[in-house]
């Protein structure tokens, strides 16, 4: 193991006991702000996630964007690979997806222009720590070279860090939500 791998491995683990703590006291405000900040795209492509474990839950404020246009989850399709993104509505059919992830029963394929992206920490400078399979990162690089794309790292306030081990190959967030409320990047 690198000495990067063992300093993210430390951070990633830090991150999730905060993670866990904030998530016994979560109260939905990190949804109720999502979804104000979602308006700014409504009937534009939106992927949110389907939480798994103590991440924060976006699916009111999916549900709320799906009343607008078109919202989608991300599917694995493999290591390495990016992510796909299959419609997703509040009361669509789901299977077991890979690493306990729910996903639509039938796909759906469609291309976000902004994504909710789940995370274990992140900085004000745009840094995101996420699991380590690196899916975000190549979904992003690859969405952004088709056409602007908007990276909404949702989590709660606790999530945040000072700093990240980051690679060049780490895609920046343009903003993170919380139950605090909105860090524009740079704030």
């Amino acid at each position: 193991m690198s000495d990067r791998d063992g300093i993210k491995q430390a951070a990633r683990k830090a991150a999730f006991a905060r993670r866990a703590a904030a998530h016994k006291l979560d109260d939905g405000a990190g949804a109720r702000h999502l979804r104000d900040v979602l308006r700014a795209w409504r009937g534009v492509p939106v992927a949110g996630y389907l939480p798994i474990r103590t991440e924060i839950d976006p699916r009111p404020a999916m549900a709320e964007a799906a009343k607008h246009g078109p919202v989608a989850v991300p599917v694995i399709v493999g290591p390495g690979r990016p992510l796909l993104f299959s419609r997703w509505a509040p009361d669509c059919t789901l299977r077991d997806g890979p690493f306990g992830a729910m996903v639509p029963e039938v796909d759906d394929f469609l291309e976000p222009e902004v994504l909710i992206v789940p995370l274990v920490a992140f900085d004000r400078a745009g840094g995101r720590l996420g699991y380590g399979g690196g899916f975000y990162d190549r979904t992003l690089e690859r969405l952004r070279a088709q056409r602007p794309t908007v990276a909404i790292g949702f989590a709660y306030a606790a999530q945040e860090t000072e700093a990240l081990p980051l690679e060049a190959t780490d895609q920046p967030l343009d903003m993170v939500v919380t139950e605090a409320g909105v860090i524009g990047i740079g704030d």
